[in-house]
């Protein structure tokens, strides 16, 4: 993701990095207040379902003043505008006190922010560059982030939609992701903990989709609408898909996300509410997933 110029931006540093340290810091409280009453249940109320995240359990204070102090001590800034990250943080801020489960398509400087607004929970990063993850890490060793591999390519899309409609194992009926090789849309060999574990929120910010030798966001949106739709807990699934200004973006965002789902949008980043598949009647035969 480093590459893809998303994720930090010297526009305004000292407007963001002031705004990231009291939205951390404002957290940091927050996640104090909670373990002082002696602890939240879990995100939506569906007890049983959530784990907490390593770094948080092993040292919250210290969790925080490293997030703090990155983002006061850091030239660079998010890519995402203020407005953008207030989205994403909104939504977390009205599910907690609760612990939620967190996964982000991709990987950053500012990864540590997204797992400081999630403090009792689990954030997962899955990055398309081991380098990458290595040279983040080394940095902010405490985040939690698995190297995936994409089989596709951003010149593929329009491609990918035949094969979509040609593949019952990828229509609403059928979908699932872990071993589906015949859906080339399904990001069939993601770590277990992906497909064990229901996730409350998920951001879609990678992979890299800027050029047509790299693989495109079209298999990690496609693969979100199937977790969201597959979930068994009550209440919706949060998406948020940036970089919706590009073709394919929002292109597969309307096939799969849903534009009757949109919730919000915000210069470049759309917020989508999904509910599980079985509130949502589909024909066996019927391909659409809106």
């Amino acid at each position: 993701m480093k590459s893809d110029n998303r994720h930090f931006k010297p526009e305004r540093p000292w407007f963001l990095v002031v705004a990231m340290t009291g939205l951390i810091g404002g957290v940091f409280l927050i996640a104090t207040f909670i373990r002082a009453a002696g602890g939240p249940p879990f995100c939506n109320s569906a007890a049983g379902s959530g784990f907490r995240g390593e770094a948080v359990d092993a040292s919250p204070a210290q969790f925080f003043q490293k997030a703090i102090l990155h983002y006061a001590t850091s030239t660079v800034v998010p890519q995402q505008s203020l407005a953008e990250i207030s989205v994403s943080f909104n939504v977390l801020q009205s599910l907690q006190p609760a612990p939620c489960n967190f996964l982000v398509f991709g990987l950053g400087h500012d990864s540590l922010m997204w797992s400081s607004f999630n403090p009792l929970g689990t954030t997962l990063f899955l990055e398309e560059d081991p380098k990458w993850v290595q040279t983040v890490l080394k940095d902010a060793p405490t985040l939690h982030a698995h190297t995936v591999q994409y089989r596709t390519k951003l010149s593929q899309a329009d491609e990918l939609v035949g094969l979509f409609n040609r593949e019952p194992d990828c229509w609403p009926s059928k979908s699932f992701l872990r071993g589906n090789t015949n859906c080339k849309l399904a990001l069939d060999t993601l770590p277990n903990e992906v497909y064990e574990r229901e996730w409350d929120l998920i951001m879609i910010d990678a992979p890299r989709g800027y050029s047509p030798e790299l693989p495109g966001r079209m298999g990690a949106i496609y693969s979100a609408a199937v977790m969201a739709r597959n979930r068994k807990k009550s209440g919706v699934t949060h998406v948020f898909l940036h970089d919706v200004d590009r073709k394919v973006e929002k292109a597969y965002a309307e096939m799969f996300l849903c534009r009757k789902q949109l919730v919000k949008a915000v210069g470049r980043l759309w917020h989508f509410e999904i509910p599980p598949a079985a509130n949502v009647s589909h024909g066996s035969e019927d391909r659409r997933f809106c």
